[in-house]
């Protein structure tokens, strides 16, 4: 997998400890990207670190039972995804503007006690998602589109169909599931999917209860 300049084949590639980005409904998936504005003081400080270190990040979600630590943080989902800052500006008002590029998603295998503003564990990486070569001829293609078609339809959006024409499957599979406008609970349920084909099928099932679900209130209120 290539982030910016930098390769990451095996684990050794990896730092064994990854500051925490906790950030609930964004979705980070190996090869996409994602900009963010930092602008919170424990994460100037976390981006500050980073790009003096490993410009590595781990962008997780706070847990989806919104429970919460002895001290206040919330629990985390046991599932992100690393990131490489491979842009970085200042905007002159306190804030960074940055963007990551997805390397491969990880398990917090420990969350360690830190002194830290931020939060920091040891990760246990997906290293299969450092293969950019991973089989992507399963994905039902047809299918995927037919549901983002009807998605676009159904709520009035556009879509620049040239580039989607081009794009390749996993680019496909992974900018939509990024771009979808779900919850926490789809986002994540789409990060962990075991591979492509798996996500692909994820995203098309939520888009399709997603219709009915309109189509159902849309009935309901005509009555």
């Amino acid at each position: 997998m290539q982030a910016g300049n930098a390769h990451y084949r095996l684990a050794k590639d990896l730092p064994s400890t990854i500051p925490l980005f906790p950030l609930e409904g964004a979705l980070l998936l190996p090869g996409g990207r994602m900009p963010l504005n930092i602008f919170e003081p424990r994460y100037l400080q976390m981006v500050d670190e980073a790009v003096a270190g490993s410009r590595l990040v781990g962008v997780i979600q706070p847990g989806l039972n919104g429970a919460l630590r002895e001290d206040g943080e919330p629990e985390l989902c046991n599932v992100g995804c690393i990131g490489r800052i491979i842009a970085f500006s200042e905007t002159g008002d306190g804030r960074y503007l940055i963007s990551l590029q997805g390397v491969c998603r990880f398990r917090v295998a420990h969350e360690l006690t830190v002194k830290t503003p931020f939060r920091q564990a040891k990760p246990a990486p997906f290293l299969a998602d450092l293969d950019e070569e991973q089989a992507a001829d399963e994905i039902d293609r047809p299918a995927l589109l037919r549901a983002f078609r009807a998605y676009l339809q159904a709520n009035d959006l556009e879509a620049d169909w040239e580039s989607v024409s081009r794009a390749e499957n996993a680019m496909l599979v992974n900018a939509l599931s990024m771009m979808a406008p779900y919850g926490p609970a789809e986002k994540q349920a789409l990060l962990e999917a075991a591979d492509l084909k798996t996500r692909a099928e994820t995203l098309i099932a939520i888009t399709e209860m997603t219709l009915a679900r309109e189509n159902e209130d849309f009935g309901s209120s005509l009555q």
